[in-house]
């Protein structure tokens, strides 16, 4: 129970920050939003499609783009950065705090985030006539190993790479934008020429993409022989992501408690 306890109190700490700043709350609503409607409307027209179809493709590759990318993947990030210039973690950790609570509780209050921007998104695509078709069970449990994979390299990246509040957003845009581009959040992998994509087979924003959007359409289990591809690669990866986060993590605290 100590270490409930001390992850609730974390991700409630955290969470009450991001409602005071609010900014920051608007602008990961505004951002996933105005994706949607652009990714949607320019996929209608030049893909020929309805618009209906053309969003219910954009919805995915926007959730787990522009929406859960830059909320649970630059949200650690900036949290864990600010937290150790202002000598937060220091302090944090003179307290009979457990170190794995702490990173729980990143965990819990980044899935909050990310569970409020993937209602909000498919609540948005619903309204254009969108229906999410297959396995709400498993779309829900990609959903959040996509956050977990996020919150993961988070930690890696934060702890690691950036020293400073300032480093966040260059670190953030020199790491993921290719990637989101070559993973389909802003163009449609269906558009990248075959040597790009046979580069993003080892993308895992590309399989996050892929395995909500066939879950999305119809897939009502694993036995859907893509979408296991897809669903394999992204539990794989989340286990490396967690493992490295928390490694990285484990050496912060060290140096953190010597300094």
């Amino acid at each position: 129970m100590k270490y409930w306890y001390e992850t609730r109190a974390i991700a409630h700490r955290i969470l009450t920050e991001l409602l005071r700043q609010q900014r920051t709350l608007i602008l990961w609503v505004i951002f996933p939003v105005s994706m949607l409607l652009l990714n949607g409307f320019i996929l209608a027209e030049g893909s020929k499609i309805t618009t209906t179809e053309a969003f219910k493709i954009a919805a995915p590759s926007t959730l787990v783009g522009a929406a859960l990318f830059f909320s649970s993947l630059g949200g650690t990030i900036s949290t864990i950065v600010a937290e150790r210039e202002s000598k937060t973690i220091k302090r944090l950790f003179i307290s009979p705090l457990a170190g794995i609570s702490y990173f729980l509780g990143i965990f819990v209050a980044y899935g909050c985030v990310g569970i409020g921007q993937s209602l909000l998104v498919y609540t948005i695509a619903a309204l254009f006539g969108v229906k999410f078709a297959g396995s709400w069970l498993l779309g829900m449990i990609i959903i959040f190993c996509s956050i977990g994979s996020y919150v993961g390299m988070g930690f890696l990246l934060g702890t690691q790479f950036a020293r400073r509040t300032e480093d966040v957003n260059s670190l953030v845009a020199g790491f993921g934008v290719p990637l989101l581009m070559l993973g389909g959040a802003f163009v449609p992998t269906s558009f990248l020429p075959k040597e790009l994509l046979l580069i993003t087979q080892f993308n895992p924003i590309y399989h996050m993409n892929e395995a909500l959007l066939k879950v999305s359409y119809d897939a009502e289990d694993l036995n859907n022989y893509d979408l296991r591809l897809h669903f394999v690669f992204l539990v794989g990866f989340l286990i490396v992501s967690l493992a490295g986060g928390w490694l990285a993590y484990r050496r912060m605290l060290i140096t953190e408690r010597r300094l």
